[in-house]
């Protein structure tokens, strides 16, 4: 039976809209009723695992799950060893550098060096700083990124931002985007790589329905 770890939040919904289109519904996680946290699909074929959206790479790589849909903002952050096989066209963010409004800061190379910058996304944050060859201090975050600069502990933040509207309420704006990130579909290498419990096959619908789908957006 394959296993697909599936993450909470906000990619849940268009996940299982997906898996819906290639014939496996897993639509009792989205029944505010519904505790578990493992479910069948009624064929009786595939199993999802409803995880955070952090621990879906990991699932796949330990191979509890043999595929996996998750952020491509997740792969960049955890880096782990899954294979990952296409971009799934939804749940579109950008991870972003911000700082107050009311600063001068309007380019990254605008703020001091040995500055703080805020971020859930050290691995991320510290790479873009490395790259652009400008030393700061990184400060571990995991709740209310935007009160960092707000409250004068940092200089700027790096965080995952849709709408922006966030960052606006609360007096901040984007300086550069590190990258975009949308939900991808993701496998455990080696049962890809032998085809286990036929996975090439789902592999192969979903990839099919994703390009129709990004077909449908260019046009």
């Amino acid at each position: 039976m394959i296993t697909i770890a599936l993450p909470k939040g906000a990619l849940l919904k268009d996940s299982i809209k997906l898996l819906q289109s290639v014939g496996l519904d897993f639509s009792t996680f989205l029944d505010s009723a519904n505790r578990q946290l493992q479910i069948q699909d009624p064929s009786q074929t595939a199993q999802a695992l409803l995880v955070r959206a952090q621990d879906v790479p990991v699932y796949v790589e330990y191979g509890q799950a043999q595929l996996g849909i998750v952020g491509y903002d997740v792969l960049q952050e955890k880096t782990p060893a899954v294979a990952t096989l296409g971009d799934l066209h939804f749940g579109y963010c950008r991870m972003s550098l911000a700082v107050r409004a009311a600063s001068s800061y309007r380019s990254p190379l605008d703020l001091p060096a040995h500055g703080r910058v805020a971020s859930k996304f050290v691995h991320c944050a510290r790479e873009y700083f490395n790259n652009l060859d400008l030393p700061v201090e990184i400060i571990p975050l995991y709740g209310s990124v935007e009160l960092g600069p707000i409250t004068g502990m940092s200089e700027a933040i790096v965080d995952l931002v849709s709408t922006g509207r966030t960052l606006k309420e609360n007096g901040l704006i984007e300086i550069d985007i590190l990258y975009e990130s949308t939900a991808r579909l993701i496998a455990h290498p080696i049962s890809y790589r032998l085809n286990t419990d036929g996975i090439n096959n789902l592999i192969e619908q979903i990839r099919e329905l994703t390009k129709v789908s990004a077909e449908s957006l260019v046009s």
